[in-house]
């Protein structure tokens, strides 16, 4: 205890930390989610007893019952463990003079600071707060404002009031109250007004005092004002130096807008429009990804992009309150699915705050390197350079990923009924250096207490995933074909034949057997004991094999793509498709060499033209209504089409006519989706809330005098529906080698995958979006790049009005989220580059917008088109870039000079 003088009222450091000493076991606070049982009646009565009561006694009467009566809390709450396990401690309590509802609080990984009576300041250990703590005194007003240098060494504390701005050193200040001094602080400010935030610049050089509708920075070494920022309206909330240039200071301000200063020659860079209704009062410059997030009184967060050349673009906008209920929708999900022993965290009390509760303040923000806490089995493939943030608000901390633009964790204070301060008017959070532990210090809205918590950042997180989702799916096959999967419908030895080669032995003999010798129209000389070489004249035009393999690799083509050259960002040339009335171009892929370009258009006619579109385009005429879906061979020999009239059809590329037509008769309802799977053996294709896996056959001997008898057959081998019967809009397949998992999306907004090896859905994502997935796309490389084998787990979904998503299969979490687009009314398509590094989508501004998976802002935007930009291919073999729109044109975009 810290020898305090005699008064009426307690000290502001009557009471000091709930904790024990140093090396003892701090008191663990226990989830309301618990049963209210007799230790937890005995836990409020101590707690009510221990908080100051008027009258005579003395301060140190109280504080030795204070003791007392603290061991026996700390006996109750060790021995009830959490429900959610050790989530979060409180390591110290203060019960203060005055309130310090709204004045900023300071945190950092080694110390804690605030005003402690008025004018006063008061240090704490993070570690223990009840060992050595420091009080400081200098000021003549009370403080309003206190920050954390940024150097390690020496370690400054500045703190400002309305008649000084004053630095502290505070290894000094500790050395001279050990020897009974009064530590000196430098005053660096002088009667500056009401400071309402106070930062520090990286070198701890300069500081940034905002006081009213002006911005001081003043040089703390010499005591100087270096420059005085004037032209917010309103009064200036929060300021931050930006991490990489330094003499660049970003403002936020009462009048909802942002403000980029450089304050060497004190002037105005940028000024944003105005944001929000309500003032913004949080401000954040994250160095790794050079973004701001800002975050104002009705729970809304702004984040944008600082990169050089994006000119201060937004990246998104986030409503606090709509991600945290969807967040616990998510988290209620995960609950239902939990084995009857695991620990079910408490829910009930969210809906009752959702009703209650109009808005969040985002009160402060503070980086979290998750990827760092977490480990490694829990993290996705994109998660290694994810960064999220603390969000401090009235309510709770919330725990959000920069990158996905989702929540990771929720922390609501009423949850944890122990814990002293249930409604916070302002906090600071701080990671704590190379460990899975943040700081936190709260400062009460009504009361006048003041806490120390320290959260156990794995614990909260892993408690509040997903239980197991994605532990064993992989994109690449793990073990061999089950007996009893439908995947071995086809055998492996007729699969693993060469398409152009003749068989021998007894294979050899059967296929003999199995076709006509005498009625042919064109009569055989020879070599009725062996297979008909019908393909002896014909150039072999395809180098593949087609046998199969187990894992994706390079083959076809010697030559490897180009990685280390530009993107392709400029028009290289266009095409009208549709002569005369102008029909809507609605889909395009390439062939899996890179030659040859398939388009699906609206008025039933599907196009194929060279890559380079020389020549005049070949069209395949059959379908009845707007084509929906085209789909290359692994051999780019066979075009698969899908339309709105329910029907699909094989096209022979080489002999540029129909080979096969799967009607109504097969399908109870029209088809959604459809494309060549497990290396051509199959077709796979979604028709209602079904998922059809079709074995098929396309003979292309000709018969001049049967002509009019179809030898093609196609035939369904399984079908499985999705949960809960709900209507596939988009589904995905690898093709290129062997893989096991199906993707589809459904109209209930969900992701599904199935596993055909063993019959089944595997798992199910919830609310993926929130609106029904137009599309699903699969990072499957192509035959000129190998990819990392990690890389072929991600995949894309896009959404009319919810952007683009990046998922692991892994994990089945979202990594990564896409807003910079617009698209709100068509479905625009999207598509991976063959390395992987890219994403290419349509808009609704006529615009393709690039991003790069690493960045959740659009690398470039390319023009060019007059309407919707529908679809969207890269080019497997070379960097080239194809796009259809609404008007019927196809642009090509190459590699810019």
């Amino acid at each position: 205890m810290i020898r305090k003088r005699k008064r009426k009222r307690p000290g502001p450091l009557a009471e000091t930390t709930r904790g024990c000493g140093r090396g003892a076991a701090a008191a663990v606070l226990v989830p309301g989610s618990c049963a209210e049982d007799q230790p937890h009646r005995r836990l409020r009565e101590v707690l009510s007893a221990r908080l100051p009561a008027a009258g005579g006694v003395s301060s140190r009467k109280r504080g030795r019952e204070s003791r007392s009566q603290m061991e026996d809390a700390r006996g109750i709450l060790c021995a009830d463990g959490g429900c959610l396990g050790d989530v979060l401690t409180e390591k110290g309590l203060v019960a203060l003079k005055e309130p310090v509802a709204h004045v900023q609080l300071a945190c950092s990984a080694q110390y804690c600071a605030f005003p402690a009576d008025g004018n006063t300041l008061c240090v704490w250990s993070t570690e223990d707060p009840s060992h050595q703590p420091l009080t400081l005194g200098g000021h003549h007003e009370p403080v309003t404002a206190v920050a954390f240098g940024n150097a390690a060494s020496p370690h400054l504390l500045c703190s400002a009031s309305r008649d000084h701005v004053i630095t502290w050193r505070l290894h000094e200040c500790r050395q001279k109250a050990l020897q009974g001094l009064t530590p000196r602080g430098l005053v660096v400010g002088t009667l500056l007004g009401k400071v309402l935030c106070l930062r520090l610049s990286p070198d701890d050089r300069a500081a940034a005092v905002c006081a009213g509708k002006k911005i001081f920075v003043l040089d703390t070494a010499s005591r100087s004002t270096l420059a005085e920022l004037e032209g917010h309206r309103g009064a200036v909330t929060a300021a931050e130096f930006c991490p990489w240039q330094t003499r660049i200071i970003v403002s936020v301000s009462e009048d909802r807008s942002f403000k980029v200063w450089d304050h060497h020659v004190e002037s105005l860079i940028y000024s944003s429009s105005v944001l929000t209704a309500s003032p913004l009062l949080s401000l954040l410059i994250h160095a790794g990804s050079r973004q701001l997030v800002t975050g104002c009184a009705h729970g809304q967060l702004w984040i944008f992009s600082l990169v050089e050349g994006h000119h201060y673009r937004c990246v998104t906008r986030v409503d606090l309150k709509k991600k945290r209920e969807s967040f616990s929708r998510r988290t209620e999900s995960r609950l239902c699915s939990l084995p009857e022993d695991s620990p079910h965290p408490s829910t009930d009390g969210w809906k009752e705050r959702e009703e209650a509760e109009a808005s969040l303040p985002v009160l402060g923000l503070a980086s979290c390197a998750l990827s760092v806490i977490l480990p490694a089995e829990c993290a996705g493939q994109s998660s290694e350079n994810a960064v999220c943030l603390w969000i401090g608000s009235s309510v709770g901390l919330f725990l959000f990923n920069l990158a996905s633009f989702e929540l990771e964790a929720a922390l609501h204070y009423k949850d944890f009924r122990s814990l002293s301060i249930q409604v916070a008017g302002s906090c600071a959070v701080e990671s704590g250096a190379g460990g899975d532990k943040a700081v936190c210090l709260l400062a009460s809205l009504l009361g006048r207490k003041i806490a120390l918590l320290e959260i156990h950042v794995a614990a909260l997180v892993t408690s509040q995933r997903r239980h197991a989702a994605g532990r064993g799916l992989s994109v690449l096959p793990r073990a061999h074909v089950l007996s009893t999967s439908p995947l071995r419908f086809r055998p492996a030895e007729e699969r693993a034949q060469p398409a152009l080669q003749a068989p021998s032995g007894s294979a050899g003999q059967r296929a003999v057997k199995d076709r006509p010798l005498v009625f042919h129209s064109k009569v055989r000389s020879s070599g009725y004991a062996s297979t008909p070489r019908t393909t002896m004249f014909l150039p072999k035009t395809n180098t593949r094999s087609s046998g199969g393999r187990s894992l994706p690799r390079s083959h076809g083509h010697s030559k490897e793509y180009p990685l280390e050259l530009s993107l392709p960002t400029r028009v290289h040339k266009q095409l009208v498709l549709a002569h005369g009335p102008p029909a809507a171009a609605t889909c395009v892929q390439y062939s899996g060499d890179g030659r040859w370009l398939a388009c699906g258009l609206a008025n039933h006619l599907s196009l194929v033209l060279r890559a380079d579109l020389a020549g005049t385009p070949t069209v395949f005429s059959g379908h009845d209504r707007p084509v929906s879906t085209v789909c290359w061979s692994q051999d780019s020999r066979w075009l698969l089409s899908a339309s709105q009239d329910g029907t699909l059809r094989l096209w022979s590329l080489r002999r540029a006519e129909h080979v096969l037509c799967v009607g109504r008769d097969m399908f109870s309802k029209p088809v959604g989706s459809a494309q060549f799977y497990y290396l051509d053996a199959f077709i796979l294709s979604s028709s209602g809330p079904e998922l059809q896996l079709l074995r098929h056959h396309m003979d292309t001997s000709k018969d001049e005098i049967r002509r009019y008898r179809q030898k093609s057959w196609c035939r369904r081998v399984f079908r499985l529906r999705t949960t809960g019967a709900t209507g596939i809009t988009s589904l995905s397949a690898v093709n290129d080698f062997y893989s096991y998992l199906v993707l589809a999306a459904g109209r209930n907004r969900t992701l599904e995958v199935f596993d055909l090896n063993a019959a089944r859905s595997a798992a199910v994502i919830v609310e993926a979006h929130s609106r029904p997935v137009h599309q699903i796309c699969q990072n499957k490389g192509s035959s000129s790049t190998t990819l990392q084998p990690l890389l072929y787990n991600l995949f894309a979904t896009t959404a009319a009005g919810d952007g683009l998503k990046l998922w692991d299969v892994r994990t089945l979490r979202c990594e990564r989220c896409f807003e910079g687009h617009p698209n709100h009314g068509y479905p625009c398509g999207i598509a991976f580059s063959p390395c992987g590094r890219y994403v290419a989508s349509g808009a609704d501004d006529r615009h393709v917008y690039m991003y790069d998976v690493g960045s959740s802002t659009f690398s470039h935007r390319l023009a060019g088109h007059t309407d919707t930009v529908t679809g969207v291919a890269f080019s497997p073999s070379v960097p080239q870039l194809a796009t259809v729109s609404l008007d019927g044109n196809l642009q090509l975009f190459g590699a810019g000079h």
